[in-house]
């Protein structure tokens, strides 16, 4: 069991989640969409579980965010919650689920939060989404934010590039994350900005600045898991470090098994009934 944390037995909450910024503890979060990987996740000592609508594209193939539905986010969140003792696990509302009007938002929240029983929710947006998340906040449903580079928006954009180079941009992010903290979000995820704008926000700001691609000055960090594990070898920006080559070592093994199937060493008579 790690001791990366102060006390890790601890049930990780939305509140011990300030306490660490306020002591100056830095957070970890990874992803995890299913039971074994959020169980080993958790035992390991991650603070924060996301489930991410990244599933659409590391489980299920899909070249963006865009097509994974509430229901298939519910079905990762269910499994995740499962494996989890001590991580918070929060769940990405979709494309699609909250946009609409705030009423619609409301039951998205309310469907992920009965239904998979996570403990947050994850939206993408700033003041133009004020009166969905507030709408969901009024029904203590926990809201992390998720500002900068926000993939549920790429066809806007136009591009996976940095976002918030430019001075308007940029003076709209820090509008954006403090009216997050003023509605009553307990933390913010800043994705692919200069650092020197992320460690600016995370300064000003009294809740939790999770960085992705945002430099060393937010309060923590978030990976995807298949990336930082070498699983999805496909992708590789600046700011992911893989810790793992996991594909190798799945790869070599999946070959020594047909092998040994092949030639019929497996299973040997010690393997057999």
């Amino acid at each position: 069991m790690s001791t990366n944390t102060t006390d890790n037995s601890r049930k990780v909450t939305t509140r011990r989640l300030v306490e660490m910024k306020q002591r100056g503890e830095k957070i970890s979060m990874l992803t995890a969409y299913d039971y074994s990987s959020a169980k080993i996740l958790d035992q390991a000592g991650i603070d924060v579980i996301l489930v991410g609508d990244s599933a659409s594209n590391v489980m299920a193939g899909n070249v963006t965010t865009l097509p994974i539905t509430l229901d298939q986010m519910i079905y990762h969140g269910k499994s995740v919650i499962k494996g989890v003792n001590r991580a918070l696990v929060i769940v990405d509302l979709p494309f699609g689920s909250y946009q609409g009007n705030p009423m619609e938002a409301l039951a998205s929240a309310i469907r992920i939060m009965k239904e998979s029983h996570a403990e947050a929710v994850k939206i993408e947006g700033g003041s133009e989404i004020r009166e969905s998340i507030e709408r969901i906040l009024s029904a203590g449903i926990p809201v992390m934010g998720h500002l900068g580079l926000t993939p549920q928006s790429i066809n806007k954009f136009g591009t996976y590039a940095v976002r918030a180079r430019e001075e308007e941009e940029a003076k709209k992010l820090i509008e954006d994350a403090k009216m997050l903290e003023e509605i009553g979000c307990f933390g913010i995820v800043l994705e692919k900005i200069p650092a020197d704008l992320a460690k600016r926000v995370a300064e000003e700001l009294t809740i939790p600045v999770i960085g992705i691609g945002a430099g060393g000055g937010c309060d923590g960090q978030v990976l995807v898991m298949h990336d930082m594990l070498g699983i999805n070898q496909g992708f590789s920006p600046r700011f992911l470090r893989r810790y793992a080559d996991v594909a190798s070592v799945m790869t070599d093994a999946v070959s020594r098994y047909i092998e040994d199937v092949k030639s019929g060493d497996f299973p040997n008579e010690s393997e057999s009934y």
